[in-house]
């Protein structure tokens, strides 16, 4: 049977693109801005905010759990905590939709309140393995069990019953990733003395940042190999904010990518965020031969910004550092695009956490690419891409999205340098990241054409 609330859409050979574009909030920033706020006492005032299906889901979350959060006409949004320790019982269970990152930092910050939550979202992200994050807190205390209906011990739905006091540690990521150091930092600050996350390879600092500028006692000490150890000191005290989110540099990564792929184009993205543990990508579009200068280079909120100017370039596979990958994890797809579309070889190794992600996204786009007449090649952690040297691909193929906004992004981008249309099976998953994406899409093109 058809479902009825699927969108389709076709994307074609573009016209330059042209014009400047503000793009949406950053996501990780607006989980986060929105999480402590609601463990402030007062008021936090927010603008910017990404107004997507994801970070609607935390701001839900919170409210379920005893914050005032409301939007104002203007766009601003208004939030009142109830201090650290003072969250309530929800009534029902919190549903997450298609967010890993509220499912997982949500987790944490249960953990160490008492309270119990349950924990659901969408097919997608039911899915999706929760085991990184439940192993760390439940040796701070919680009791982290599936409900019925979970595919497996960890995986949604999950109960998590949180201890007050839990119980400080000292835990070593086996794996990269900031949404795992995230909630063991925010269950933290509930939690008496020190806890210490070591961090062997870096990832994106935005729950650092931010808890220091909140008011949370944090300190990050850095090993001559570049471990951080970061320490924070519990049973917190918070200070509300006014925040202004930049914006998202992976919601920018398609524009970047479809300025450097359409001939002709020359496009301005305004205010995106340059956090360095999130500006892979544009360091390695340079490293192929991109045309993106900084323009207004400035800070806001404790984070770099600046304003991208990026013009059509003739780009050359390279053989992309593994080591970069922490810092653009979520911008592959659309560098494989790039690379499609390059001269000779890109190589990409070290992608294992793109295998868990809304979908496999290494095995989702070696079927993509390939479809629409892609030279690509599959590797356990890894694609080998074969480009063109700029010639457009062929298209001309119906792409299955998994219900993943990056992979429909990703193709919707690659329709734009492709002969024949490319049609993604339904693009509402884009609205859980970048509502207006298409919008901003036909802007850039409409741009062109005025005289």
């Amino acid at each position: 049977m058809t479902d009825q609330t699927t969108t389709p859409r076709s994307f074609s050979a573009s016209v330059p693109l042209k014009g400047r574009v503000a793009i949406p909030g950053d996501k990780s920033i607006s989980h986060r801005s929105l999480m402590l706020s609601a463990l402030a006492v007062g008021e936090s005032r927010v603008t910017g905010l990404l107004e997507g299906h994801d970070v609607l889901a935390t701001a839900a979350a919170m409210r379920a759990m005893g914050a005032t959060i409301e939007r104002k006409d203007d766009g601003e949004w208004r939030i009142h905590g109830v201090g650290v320790g003072g969250l309530l019982q929800p009534r029902e269970a919190l549903d997450m939709g298609n967010s890993g990152t509220s499912t997982r930092l949500l987790m944490g910050l249960v953990a160490s309140h008492p309270i119990t939550a349950t924990f659901v979202g969408d097919a997608s992200l039911s899915g999706r393995p929760m085991g990184r994050v439940i192993d760390p807190l439940a040796q701070m205390g919680a009791d982290i069990s599936a409900s019925p209906g979970a595919k497996g011990t960890k995986t949604l739905p999950l109960m998590v019953r949180g201890l007050a006091p839990a119980i400080p540690l000292s835990y070593r990521l086996p794996v990269a990733s900031a949404q795992v150091k995230s909630a063991v930092l925010l269950a933290a600050l509930n939690t008496p003395g020190i806890t210490e996350v070591i961090e062997p390879v870096p990832t994106r600092d935005h729950s650092e940042r931010m808890l220091r500028g909140f008011g949370a006692e944090l300190a990050v000490e850095i090993e001559a190999d570049g471990t951080r150890h970061i320490r924070i000191m519990g049973e917190a005290e918070l200070n509300p904010q006014t925040i202004v989110v930049p914006g998202d540099p992976s919601s920018a990564a398609f524009f970047l990518v479809a300025a450097l792929l359409v001939p002709g184009s020359d496009v301005v993205i305004a205010n995106v965020g340059l956090n360095p543990t999130r500006a892979g990508l544009i360091d390695v579009l340079r490293q192929m031969g991109g045309d993106i200068t900084e323009v207004d280079a400035r800070e806001v909120g404790g984070e770099p910004v600046a304003d991208l100017r990026v013009r059509h370039s003739a780009l050359k596979g390279i053989s992309v550092d593994p080591a970069i990958a922490p810092s653009m994890i979520d911008e592959f797809p659309i560098l494989f695009v790039a690379a499609a579309l390059a001269e000779g070889r890109t190589t990409t190794t070290g992608l294992d956490e793109l295998r868990v992600k809304e979908s496999d996204r290494i095995a989702v786009m070696a079927t993509g690419l390939d479809a629409i007449g892609a030279r690509v090649e599959e590797s356990a952690d890894g694609l080998i891409i074969d480009g063109t040297g700029g010639d457009p691909l062929p298209g001309r193929a119906t792409i299955a999205g998994h219900l993943d906004h990056r992979i429909c992004m990703s193709f919707a981008i690659a329709g734009l340098a492709s002969r024949a249309p490319v049609t993604i099976d339904d693009m509402a998953p884009v609205a859980t990241s970048f509502p207006n994406f298409e919008a901003l899409l036909a802007g850039l093109q409409g741009a062109a054409d005025t005289p």
